[in-house]
């Protein structure tokens, strides 16, 4: 008997057991603190122990949001919404995810749904200036950012936004000041940067200079920007100079400006 309770002990003891299931508000945090790749282990696994429900559903929409991944994402906030229709949060970022996929009609329908909220956010409101530009309707488009900027008066990116808004509608001087705006707000942003540059590039006479140590690819990819930003402007000169530019300083065929340079001749 003795022997056959220690073999049992044995046993028992050499069964492996599965680790508990990884608390839903840790893997927010880890969410939250930018350590995506933790999260997406630590949401596996709360599924692999058979965690379900609202909570761990948003989790996941949330790790698809954050990841890039906006097919996901979307129809994840979407069946979301089907059970809370009222939450600003989730129809926030579901507009947010149809307008990185170019669904202009859908972001509108979502964000309109968010922006009904009175704890609505400024991204809420930008996203939904940049939904209302895709269709060109341009007072909508004013009236949001102006609410986005009322929230976020310091946020760079809602500036750049509406500096993009009225390049949209062809004023380029109105466009180059709010990108200056912007840049003053997010010194650090190239992308801001590269903004104010091609909108003073379609104002100035010449074309941009090149950068310091700036390789032939951003190089050339900067030409082409302005010869858009000249051919925009009805500058066919400028705009087909920018792109032979380009091809030449890209050192290999540049497609983009190739076939900007072909469509500009060929007016």
């Amino acid at each position: 008997m003795i022997i056959q309770a220690l073999l049992a002990l044995s046993a028992a003891a050499a069964t492996p057991v599965a680790p508990p299931a990884p608390a839903l508000a840790d893997i927010e945090q880890a969410i939250r603190a930018g350590r995506l790749e933790q999260a997406q282990l630590m949401a596996g696994r709360a599924l692999a122990a058979g965690v379900t429900g609202a909570r761990i559903d948003l989790i996941l929409a949330d790790i698809a949001f954050d990841t890039g991944k906006n097919d996901e994402a979307l129809l994840r906030y979407q069946k979301l919404l089907a059970v809370a229709p009222d939450d600003s949060r989730v129809a926030e970022r579901g507009g947010i995810a149809a307008l990185k996929l170019g669904n202009a009609a859908l972001a509108t329908t979502l964000l309109d749904r968010a922006t009904r909220s009175a704890n609505a956010s400024w991204r809420a409101w930008d996203a939904r200036g940049v939904a209302a530009d895709m269709q060109h309707d341009w007072a909508i488009a004013d009236g949001s950012y102006a609410k986005a900027v009322a929230l976020a008066p310091a946020e760079g990116e809602v500036l750049n936004n509406m500096g993009w808004s009225q390049l949209l509608r062809g004023d380029w001087r109105a466009a180059a000041a709010l990108f200056a705006q912007a840049t003053e707000r997010e010194p650090k942003s190239q992308r801001i940067a590269n903004n104010l540059e091609l909108a003073r590039s379609a104002l100035a006479a010449d074309l941009p200079k090149r950068h310091a140590g700036e390789d032939d690819k951003a190089w050339a990819a900067r030409l082409n920007d302005a010869g858009v930003a000249a051919q925009m402007l009805g500058d066919k000169a400028r705009a087909v100079a920018a792109f032979t530019q380009a091809l030449e300083a890209s050192g290999s065929w540049y497609d983009r400006a190739a076939n900007n340079l072909q469509a500009a001749n060929a007016r």
